[in-house]
């Protein structure tokens, strides 16, 4: 059964400064803002939250099905994702519009600054799940990640109608959805993904308490950055995961995404909540030690040496069978 990630696919552009963004803001001027920031560096990587979602879950052998809107400039990049497991066969490629960009500007605190052009994946709305369905099978799991606002909101529909079992992922869609925009992506998922920002916005623009989010979803996975991960189910504990400690941290970018990859990816595997958290983690910190969202791999031995020193050697065991 395999594991359907809709969502962004898009170029990333990513810059450093070396300062802080927050010495550059002048008191009493806030509503005046006009910044230019002398950066070190600039690279250009793969990425896009629903691309990203998916190359994790391909370096960990589950061949997720992409889907999204690309545009013609979209060749090298699917046959990158196909080297690394990803099945691209039900990505819609435009016919006028170039595959989105997304522009990242990170200060020495891993504070960022970022724009998102959106382009072909504005066409993505025209995407329906069920041919996806009939050339793979039905979906064991459906990601609704970050996307086109019309295409969350029907992959997120069809998911009820049909009954496929889906993964709410607003991420920085919640910044300008509204309330029922909101409401309606959360609810009845089996798993809801947020950061600690992005939980206090769905709070406030739902007006749900956190009980009320947790009777609407069956598992809500918070990251915390560098204190880790939190998972919760209503009626029970909550259950903290550590965040694997970094031995290089250089960009903070697409580690939601990998951590997303790898808590899915033990589920999947039937393992624990504890387990998989574990797991998405450990990818995590994977992505973050290089410059690029797509650009870590995960190499079994190290892995799992590195897994068994933050989470046990009982751990590593448990998910060593598993790992491709």
């Amino acid at each position: 059964m395999p594991v359907v990630v809709t969502g962004s696919i898009a170029t990333d552009h990513l810059m450093t400064f070396p300062g802080k963004f927050t010495e550059q803001f002048v008191e009493g001027q806030m509503e005046n803002v006009s910044l230019s920031f002398l950066v070190d560096d600039l690279v250009q990587h793969r990425g896009g939250a629903g691309a990203n979602m998916a190359f994790g879950l391909g370096l960990l052998g589950l061949g997720p099905v992409l889907v999204g809107a690309v545009g013609s400039d979209f060749a090298d990049y699917e046959a990158w994702l196909s080297r690394h497991g990803v099945d691209t066969g039900s990505v819609h490629w435009s016919e006028f519009k170039h595959t989105a960009r997304f522009v990242c500007t990170t200060d020495a605190v891993n504070n960022q600054i970022a724009s998102f052009y959106s382009g072909a994946m504005s066409e993505a709305s025209s995407i329906e799940l069920a041919p996806v369905a009939r050339r793979v099978g039905e979906p064991d799991l459906v990601v609704v990640g970050p996307n086109d606002p019309t295409a969350m909101v029907r992959h997120t529909q069809e998911c009820r109608t049909r009954g496929y079992r889906f993964a709410a992922d607003p991420s920085q869609q919640l910044a300008w959805a509204d309330g029922g925009m909101i409401r309606e992506l959360v609810n009845g998922a089996d798993v809801l993904f947020t950061n600690e920002y992005e939980a206090a916005l769905l709070l406030q623009k739902t007006g749900w308490s956190d009980a009320e989010v947790l009777d609407r979803v069956g598992t809500w996975v918070t990251t915390r950055a560098s204190a880790g991960v939190q998972v919760r189910q209503a009626g029970a504990e909550p259950i903290p995961v550590i965040a694997v400690p970094e031995t290089k941290p250089v960009e903070p970018t697409g580690g939601g995404d990998a951590l997303r990859a790898g808590f899915i990816a033990g589920r999947m595997w039937g393992l624990g909540f504890e387990r998989a958290a574990q797991l998405g983690s450990a990818v995590a910190t994977e992505a973050v030690e290089v410059v690029g969202t797509q650009e870590y791999e995960l190499h079994k031995q190290p892995f799992l040496e590195r897994f068994a020193a933050a989470f046990g050697a009982d751990a590593a065991d448990e998910i060593a069978p598993h790992l491709p």
